[in-house]
C-alpha cells in the first residue's frame, strides 16, 4: 500500500469539516449570546426596577398619609389656646383626603370613605363590621364632576 494515500484522512474528512463548523458556530454563538444576553438582562432589569419603584412610591405615599394622620388631634383640648390658634384642622383634613385619594389612584383602587360606629365592647369585631356595612358613604367619588346642586355636597 502506498503511504502517501492515507485512508483514515479520507474517511474522517466529513468529521473534520463537522468539527471545524461546530467550533466556528460555537464561537459565533458565544459572541451573539453575550450581546443578546446583555440586551435581555438590561430589559428585565428595567422591568424589575420599575416594579420596585412602584412599591417604593406606594410606601412613600403611605408613610406621608400616616404622618398626616398622626398630626390630627385625637382630643379636643381647649386648655391650650396657643396651639389651637396656629392649627388649621380643615387644611390638615384636606391634605389627608388628598393624600388618601392619591394613594388609592396609585394602587388602582376606588377611594371610598364610610362612616362607622365604635363597637360596644373592645373584642366585638362583629358589631364593628355590621356598623360599617350599615353606614353610608361620607363623600361620593363615583360620580364624575359636572353640574351639581349645593345640596348634593357632603363632606
Amino acid at each position: 500500500m502506498d503511504d502517501s494515500c492515507n485512508i483514515e484522512a479520507v474517511v474522517d474528512l466529513e468529521q473534520q469539516f463537522y468539527n471545524a463548523g461546530h467550533a466556528d458556530g460555537f464561537a459565533h454563538g458565544r459572541i451573539h449570546g453575550l450581546i443578546e444576553g446583555r440586551a435581555v438582562g438590561r430589559q428585565k432589569g428595567f422591568e424589575i426596577w420599575e416594579e420596585v419603584g412602584y412599591y417604593e412610591g406606594s410606601r412613600h405615599n403611605v408613610k406621608q398619609l400616616i404622618d398626616l394622620i398622626s398630626q390630627f388631634p385625637l382630643k379636643n383640648s381647649a386648655a391650650d389656646e396657643s396651639e389651637s390658634s396656629d392649627f388649621d384642622m380643615s387644611k390638615l383634613l384636606n391634605q389627608i383626603r388628598s393624600r388618601y385619594k392619591m394613594l388609592c389612584a396609585t394602587l388602582g383602587v376606588k377611594p371610598s370613605l364610610r362612616a362607622g360606629t365604635a363597637p360596644e365592647s373592645k373584642n366585638d369585631n362583629a358589631s364593628l363590621d355590621a356598623a360599617t356595612t350599615r353606614s353610608g358613604g361620607i363623600w361620593k367619588v363615583e360620580r364624575p364632576p359636572g353640574d351639581f346642586k349645593s345640596t348634593e355636597l357632603s363632606f
